[in-house]
């Protein structure tokens, strides 16, 4: 029989408190390198694993546990983006950033369960918005790690490349890189309530499926994506234009009943749509000014699990 610990009970591990404790933050270090909150649970219990897979002589050298699983679930990180890459050339259509609630509409899929635990959440912060991941998702895994690292997670540059396995010129570098390919994909977004009306005005507009409403709060050269993952009707491509958009939105609106909301994905206003209760697709939205230019609508069930 295997006796599982308590948390906080420091007699059959002395480090359990500090394990626990660094759970939160390795899900929010690796939801962010991914994009996928189920690889960043994996992530995590693979470096958990590692660390008991280890003997207590050599947990006990280990000088900083905080710092050591750091390590560990960034290294295993950096291995997955490689095969990453080539897991979404095979993806069927577009692969969208799998995205998360707010706190507060947390739900884990454990029965009984609507709230979660806290450790189980991703703090949400511009670090999360979906324009923000997708950018991310165009640079090489070694940009990445470095960015994420020291930018929003603000490690030094000589232990970013310890982890990485470059010097601290070369992180330096890459981290720069980085950040010119952000600032080139990404205009400053308005105020989050002017932001939320025009998310607002969209849902209505998309409700009594009235085009021109629609292509008025689109950007001329707006674009919309759609993730099924060969799983539901999604489509294939990008549609591009307000008015090609429009027509899609409002054909895909009569085609089924849908209970549509306003929520808060990844930290900013977007849109929910549920049938019976269940939700069916989750929709972000980048806000330029006062239209919208970009729209990511997910249907994938597996990246719809924190929302049902």
């Amino acid at each position: 029989m295997t006796i599982q610990p308590e948390p906080g009970d420091s007699r059959l591990d002395p480090h359990l408190s500090v394990i626990v404790s660094e759970r939160r933050r390795l899900l929010n270090l690796a939801y962010r390198l991914l994009g996928s909150l189920s690889e960043a649970e994996d992530v995590v219990q693979e470096t958990y694993a590692r660390w008991y897979a280890m003997s207590r002589p050599q947990q006990q050298a280990v000088e900083s546990v905080g710092a050591w699983l750091t390590t560990v679930a960034s290294r295993i990180c950096l291995s997955l983006l490689g095969s990453a890459r080539a897991r979404r050339e095979r993806y069927v259509g577009e692969w969208v950033p799998e995205p998360v609630p707010e706190p507060a509409e947390w739900i884990t899929g454990r029965p009984g369960d609507t709230t979660g635990d806290p450790a189980d959440r991703i703090t949400l912060d511009e670090s999360v918005n979906m324009a923000f991941l997708v950018v991310l998702e165009a640079m090489t895994p070694a940009e990445r790690v470095a960015f994420i690292l020291h930018d929003v997670f603000r490690y030094p540059f000589a232990e970013v490349a310890d982890i990485v396995g470059r010097t601290p010129v070369a992180c330096r570098q890459l981290a720069s890189s980085a950040r010119r390919r952000i600032r080139a994909a990404q205009a400053p977004a308005p105020p989050t309530a002017q932001q939320a009306r025009i998310v607002r005005d969209f849902k209505q507009a998309w409700e009594a499926k009235d085009v021109n409403a629609l292509i008025g709060l689109l950007d001329p050269d707006a674009a919309a994506t759609g993730d099924g993952g060969g799983v539901v009707t999604a489509s294939l491509d990008p549609i591009e234009g307000a008015e090609r958009i429009a027509r899609f939105l409002t054909g895909r609106a009569g085609a089924a009943r849908l209970t549509v909301r306003e929520c808060t994905v990844n930290g900013r206003p977007g849109l929910v749509a549920q049938s019976d209760g269940v939700t069916v697709s989750v929709y972000a939205f980048d806000v330029v000014g006062d239209r919208i230019k970009r729209i990511w609508a997910v249907l994938n069930p597996d990246k719809l699990r924190p929302w049902t």
